[in-house]
């Protein structure tokens, strides 16, 4: 027998809970028709890159992870000009653009140039109609060699920070940091109270 004034046991244990599971049985097959599917859009889209339209190096928002890098939406227009890219061409030639970005640092601004400058540079462009060549096409010689490019369009590089070894010194064992920092906090604390008496005495003196 149940002693104590507690709670009546009715524990509900019948549920259908069969149907309310979610099974991931179709994931190898997921897998393999989305394979297929890249598979089918390279050969269709083909000699165009596989990843789409080449994107700028921006840096996430926020104070937290404002030093990572990623790719952004599309150019700016001011880049585009500075790379000597027309804004209504650029999207012809799979550059993505961004008409309402604003740079807002000069070395961001400067990498997407750049960046814009080396495509240029690597672009090849094949005729609208075979044999029918029109001034910015690609020369023959360069669409046969021209392959179709897998994966990210010059794939963003995080550049680790170099570490400088040096040896460690007498000088360097025998500095004291705390006592250095003790000392830095009492300077500041008091830098307000000595600039005031150095202003007195060098009154006094002018006196």
């Amino acid at each position: 027998m149940v002693k104590h004034n507690n709670v009546v046991p009715s524990g509900h244990f019948r549920k259908h809970w069969q149907n309310y599971v979610k099974c991931w049985f179709n994931q190898p097959a997921r897998k393999t028709r989305r394979r297929a599917a890249r598979q089918k859009k390279a050969v269709k889209i083909f000699p165009r890159p596989t990843d789409g339209r080449i994107r700028p190096v921006v840096h996430c928002q926020t104070l937290k992870y404002n030093m990572k890098l990623r790719a952004g939406k599309g150019f700016s227009l001011e880049e585009l000009k500075a790379a000597g890219i027309p804004k209504k061409l650029a999207p012809t030639v799979g550059i993505s653009v961004d008409h309402r970005r604003r740079n807002r640092s000069l070395e961001g601004f400067q990498t997407n140039v750049q960046r814009l400058k080396m495509y240029k540079a690597k672009l090849v462009v094949f005729p609208r109609r075979n044999n029918k060549f029109k001034a910015g096409d690609s020369t023959p010689e360069e669409l046969a060699t021209a392959t179709q490019v897998s994966g990210p369009i010059l794939p963003i590089v995080h550049e680790k920070p170099s570490v400088e070894l040096v040896k460690v010194t007498g000088e360097m064992k025998s500095f004291k940091a705390y006592d250095k920092l003790r000392l830095e906090r009492t300077n500041a604390r008091h830098v307000g109270v000595r600039a005031k008496r150095a202003a007195e005495a060098e009154k006094e003196e002018k006196k």
